[in-house]
């Protein structure tokens, strides 16, 4: 439907969660089931369909649906061309490079005429021939990690997290040589009605993604540490200062970076500031 935007979405996983966590927090809401694989949100101009991760390139290009979010990997291993409309920052992954105990790996140099199992053949062999590696690749579709242990490869490439599969089957992390994380993705021929709609989508996400960054801080400070405070907090503009009763202080309110808020929570206390109120923020924009 022109006035209707179509999103493919992996149907269950951590991916999936992540995806639907994200869109919920847009204010769309909808019904889901694990039993249906079709949906539509009454608050906005979205309808859902729930497939399979890897299948979500070529329903995007095949235009069943207008947009999808997926695994960078999933879509890079694909060679699928489409929009990468925005790096949506979670369902972080790496793909490594494992090897038995006891060899000897020096990077991927190591790896010249020997077997690798992979299920990410088109990734490899990109990054291989890059590095100018010669090796033969042994393509699986799952347990890649034990295919050393049966004597089909010498080495593998796969997706990893904790590594304790890897432990468990007598292999060590070498080096990671591709790292993932979630992305949108669209169809390079939507019209030009849905674009519209993706980018009210998007101005959604990004001010949920942005606030997922920041903290807003409350807290009381003598008056005359007022100019030194500025030069460390920061703000969007400038900090928000709001008199007191007692004339000798103020109430200051601003926004902090996450990665810089206990260093700046630590400059705060040295200068005397007192009654600091922590709060998560749902949306904002810059």
């Amino acid at each position: 439907m022109e006035n209707r935007l179509g999103i493919a979405v992996q149907k269950s996983g951590r991916l999936s969660e992540k995806s639907l966590e994200m869109i919920r927090s847009c204010g769309i809401d909808f019904y889901q089931d694990s039993r249906v694989l079709k949906a539509s949100s009454p608050s906005f101009p979205l309808d859902f369909l729930f497939v399979r991760d890897d299948d979500i390139p070529q329903y995007v290009y095949d235009g069943v649906a207008d947009i999808g979010i997926v695994g960078r990997n999933e879509l890079d291993e694909s060679q699928i061309e489409l929009d990468v409309v925005r790096n949506l920052k979670f369902a972080s992954c790496r793909l490594s490079i494992a090897v038995p105990k006891g060899f000897e790996y020096k990077g991927l140099e190591s790896l010249e005429g020997k077997r690798i199992a992979t299920s990410y053949p088109n990734i490899l062999s990109k990054i291989l021939s890059e590095r100018g590696v010669n090796a033969e690749l042994v393509v699986v579709s799952g347990s890649v990690e034990i295919t050393v242990d049966v004597g089909i490869a010498d080495a593998i490439a796969d997706l990893v997290s904790t590594g304790t599969t890897l432990k468990m089957n007598g292999l060590e992390e070498a080096e990671c040589i591709y790292s993932s994380s979630a992305v949108m993705v669209a169809s390079k021929n939507m019209p030009g009605e849905k674009r519209k709609i993706l980018g009210r989508l998007l101005e959604r996400i990004d001010a949920v993604m942005l606030a997922r960054k920041k903290k807003y801080i409350l807290f009381n400070l003598p008056k005359e540490k007022l100019s030194e405070v500025s030069s460390i907090i920061g703000s969007m503009k400038s900090p928000t200062v709001t008199p007191l009763l007692d004339s000798s202080w103020v109430s200051v309110q601003t926004v902090v970076d996450e990665e810089r808020f206990w260093g700046v929570f630590e400059k705060l206390k040295a200068l005397g500031a007192e009654g600091i109120l922590v709060m998560n923020i749902e949306k904002m924009t810059e």
